[in-house]
């Protein structure tokens, strides 16, 4: 709360001193009227507030929404603070944290878990948090940035001793603060994929690169005498994803690995030349070893005040092959040089065995303590991010393969009409085409502009995986997979150009053909997702499809989509048919890893909104089916989530360390047998899906006027038009619900407050479970009574439920239908805006008492004190944003063209859904 009131205070004397005294009162006014409001429940204050709210000018009201918007922001960075030093406070005291791991290994230790068999599972295992770029993503790189200096100033005031010390620190506060006042919050130009890709390389400089290796360190501490292997690494969707973006193309992927290749190496320029001011030793005074005495020989240094400082030479001559491959990689240049860059390293490897050489040098001669500070950090760094820094996904609807293929097809005269083929034809066909050597493309054809692009994209990732190495590119992901011939046709492209190579041009079912890009399907709606089994054992029966994979490193990735399975059946539906999906994939997958190896890696892609699959990284993986995780688990980063998660250094680090904790605990603790949840539990699961997909699907599709209402209470149509993203809100030109991707679907329903995406049905769904529902059993209150406390049993037994309810509680307190029901009026059939509100709000309150009845708590969040003490004090900040967030859509939306005022008011509107995004911190 300190740094909250300093904070606060700052904000105040910048607004004073920047906008006048008149608006710092009507600030201060609108901020005590808002906390009589909520914190008191004063109705009259309520009503004030809202007089006061209504009758501002659209000036007033960007003055009034930047405050409380910057105060969100402001909020964050003390509340971050206070996590880390609660946990510094935790750890002094030797109190281990949930997540933590050093508990994880406390853990392991109990349950007679040797170093050894950790160290071997880590060998095999690959976790991979994963960056993507979504419409939700409002903040600029320049808030960002200052919003950095801010934390870390705010984090030095804990180390400071003297008044003039802190005084001094306060000053530059307040040079911040005013910095950020002074900073334009919007964007006024559409975001490009180039800004998205600088946003997240941002994270990679003030985090990954540094907490990476740290976390490895613990580990080796943890697993002394063992080595851990290169487990964990950074992916990134941002430049190859195609999937209803156009504006990335083959160049934006190619520019796209140079950018992540040019901060990866100009980090290692930067440690390379910290080193060689560290090793100043001098052989006079300590020998060296042969290898050392070579490199520092073999460096173009020639300085003699460095004669005998062969470390330092060595790393000169380093540097110059560094600075060599910098200019190679990217075509930029170093930013000093003692000596002209040459030689280019070839591979990371080869800067890799110099780093060894210096390492083996220090440890021969008395010298590893000099290893620790930066050396041995920079070795895993360079295991970790090679020359590529990340791995590229490439992604792509399924129906955009199919378009290329079948022009392709067309022009060979191989078939005139390849879409109209059924299932069982496509797959014949495709398989005989990938077990010949001649290729489709016809020479000197013009094809469509749509067809060359996406040829375009996969000659591209073979040049950079020729250029940055292997791990540049990984995966290509197909979205909306829905077929075997899905999965063939992309096969079939990578093929046509080369990515599919052999003894004979890369046909399938001979002996060494493989693909350095694993074909990961999509399975994102309920139909999809049930489906998903079937389709990959079908896949894999399919002749050469398994030595195929062998050859290529025996890995498969299915990915499960979050977003449109809960926008297609609901929050719990979506949750249970994953549930399902992943426990009969690994029954799929088990026969093919025991007999070839095969490793099956589910990737999850979650987004930040509990609607979407977001919540706690550590509970959602212990809460994974039993024996489903095995060391293996990616899982996307998206919208506000990556900055509340990585842009604090510690708070990364800490974030960072949870996934490997849950991924150690979900591998070796909970492997099945008394982990699997008891038939009970499932049959019970399946009857809540039932009722809850019915009630969801009633609501949300077959409720008439449902879209009207949903395009006109929520700030959707205005989301559309804010420059925070590089790709369209819907997929198609409809108001279809099921044309709107599942991002700014869940991202509307938080700004006003309803969260509708986390929690519907399943209120309903209780309800009727609860009331017997014509089956097992009489409706009497014995029959509900046992079936209670069935529900409450597996609420205190069952991780997957457990943590769906925890969820579902933080999504709850979250909501505020007081704030929702004022969106309502933005409705303008005022029949139709009751009726839908009305139904909305029985189902929260049916969802609420069903939580409460389960859970035995009748407030949100009792089990998480400190998260409901952030609500309580955040929401009297949020609420003037969404007052005034209304007022001004309702302004907008009845404008007048030539109006001088509607470029103020749709800037004060797009600044609340910022702050809005910014005070709720998971909207992404």
């Amino acid at each position: 709360m300190e740094d909250i009131r300093l904070l606060g205070r700052i904000l105040g004397d910048v607004i004073r001193e920047q906008e006048g005294h008149e608006a710092f009162e009507l600030i201060e006014r609108v901020r005590q009227l808002s906390v009589a409001y909520r914190l008191k429940n004063d109705a009259s204050a309520g009503r004030v507030l809202d007089r006061v709210l209504k009758n501002l000018s659209a000036d007033q009201a960007v003055s009034v929404i930047r405050a409380f918007s910057y105060f969100s922001h402001l909020a964050n960075i003390a509340e971050d603070r206070h996590h880390v030093r609660r946990r510094q406070v935790h750890q002094a005291q030797g109190h281990l944290q949930e997540g933590s791991l050093a508990l994880t290994f406390e853990r392991l230790h109990d349950a007679d878990v040797r170093a050894a068999d950790v160290a071997a599972m880590l060998k095999g295992a690959y976790i991979s948090p994963v960056l993507t770029a979504h419409p939700t993503e409002v903040q600029r790189k320049s808030i960002l940035d200052a919003e950095r200096a801010v934390a870390e100033l705010v984090g030095q005031r804990d180390e400071l001793r003297t008044e003039a010390e802190r005084e001094d620190n306060e000053a530059l506060l307040r040079a911040r603060v005013t910095q950020l006042w002074q900073t334009r919050m919007l964007r006024y130009t559409k975001l490009t994929v180039a800004d998205e890709i600088e946003n997240a390389l941002s994270y990679y400089q003030s985090t990954f690169l540094r907490q990476i290796p740290r976390v490895y360190r613990e580990l080796e501490q943890q697993l002394k005498g063992h080595e851990v292997a290169n487990f964990l690494r950074m992916g990134q969707w941002i430049g190859g994803d195609r999937d209803g973006n156009p504006n990335v193309t083959a160049p934006t992927l190619r520019m796209a690995l140079s950018r992540q290749s040019e901060v990866a190496l100009r980090f290692y320029l930067t440690e390379v030349h910290e080193l060689g001011a560290e090793l100043s030793v001098s052989a006079m005074l300590a020998g060296v070893t042969p290898e050392l005495k070579a490199l520092a020989d073999g460096s173009p240094d020639r300085n003699p005040h460095r004669e005998d400082e062969p470390y330092r030479r060595a790393l000169i001559g380093m540097y110059a092959r560094l600075a060599a491959t910098l200019h190679a990689l990217t075509g930029t240049e170093a930013l000093r040089h003692a000596v002209p860059p040459q030689n280019a390293y070839e591979t990371p490897g080869q800067f890799l065995a110099d780093l060894r050489t210096i390492e083996s040098s220090l440890a021969a001669h008395h010298a590893q303590a000099l290893t620790a500070p930066r050396l041995k950090p920079l070795i895993r760094a360079v295991q970790v991010f090679g020359f590529h820094l990340a791995t590229v996904d490439l992604r792509q609807s399924s129906d955009k393969h199919e378009e290329v293929v079948a022009e392709l097809l067309a022009t060979a005269r191989v078939h005139a009409d390849y879409s109209s083929l059924d299932e069982a034809a496509k797959r014949e066909l495709l398989l005989g085409l990938l077990r010949e050597a001649r290729p489709l493309r016809v020479r000197g054809h013009r094809y469509s502009e749509h067809a060359e692009s996406e040829l375009a994209i996969f000659e591209t990732a073979r040049e950079m995986l020729s250029r940055y190495g292997r791990e540049a590119l990984r995966h290509y992901i197909i979205s909306h997979t829905e077929s075997v011939s899905d999965l063939l046709e992309v096969l079939l492209l990578q093929k046509e150009t080369g990515l599919l190579t052999g003894p004979n041009l890369g046909v399938l079912g001979e002996a060494g053909t493989r693909t350095p890009l694993i074909v990961v399907p999509l399975f994102e709606t309920i139909g999809d997702l049930r489906l998903a089994p079937t389709i990959m054992a079908e896949f894999y029966a399919l002749p050469g499809i398994t030595e195929l994979v062998i050859a290529s490193g025996g890995e498969q990735d299915v990915m499960l989509g979050y977003s449109d399975s809960n926008k297609d059946g609901g929050f719990f539906t979506s949750n249970w048919e994953l549930y399902q999906a992943e426990l009969e994939l690994v029954a799929m997958f088990n026969p093919l890893r025991k007999a070839h190896g095969i490793t099956l890696r589910l990737f999850h892609g979650r987004g930040g909104t509990v609607g979407r699959g977001g919540g706690p990284s550590y509970q959602a993986i212990l809460a994974q089916p039993p024996g489903t995780v095995n060391g293996q688990i990616r899982l996307t980063e998206q919208g506000e989530v990556i900055g509340s998660k990585y842009a604090h250094p510690e708070i990364g680090r800490r974030n960072l360390e949870t996934l490997v904790a849950a991924t150690l605990e979900a591998t070796l603790l909970h492997t099945g047998g008394k982990s699997a949840a008891p038939k009970a539990f499932l049959e019970a699961a399946a009857r809540i899906s039932d009722a809850s997909f019915a009630a969801y699907r009633d609501l949300v599709y077959e409720t008439d006027g449902f879209t009207d209402y949903f395009f006109s209470a929520t700030p959707i149509r205005e989301i559309a038009e804010l420059n925070i993203g590089s790709r369209p809100a819907s997929r198609k030109a409809t108001r279809a619900i099921e044309d709107l991707r599942a991002i700014p679907w869940g991202f509307s329903w938080g700004q006003c407050r309803v969260a509708l995406p986390g929690w519907c049905g399943f209120g309903s769904a209780i309800e009727r479970f609860l009331a017997g529902d014509g089956s097992e059993g009489a409706d009497g209150a014995g029959g509900r009574d046992t079936r209670l406390k069935l529900l409450q049993k597996m609420h205190k037994q069952w991780p997957f439920f457990r943590t769906l309810l925890s969820n579902l509680d933080m999504v709850l307190a979250k909501s505020d239908l007081r704030i929702a029901q004022r969106y309502v009026e933005l409705v303008e059939d005022k029949r139709l805006g009751k009726r839908i509100f009305a139904l909305v709000k029985a189902e929260w309150e049916r969802t609420n008492e069903a939580l409460s009845l389960i859970t035995g708590e009748a407030d949100r969040l009792a089990a998480n004190p400190a998260l409901a003490r952030s609500i309580e004090h955040r929401f009297p900040y949020l609420d003037p944003l969404n007052h005034l967030q209304v007022e001004l859509m309702r302004r907008y939306r009845a404008r007048k063209d030539g109006d001088p005022d509607n470029e103020r008011v749709q800037r004060g509107i797009h600044i609340s859904i910022n702050g809005v995004a910014a005070g709720l911190r998971n909207t992404g």
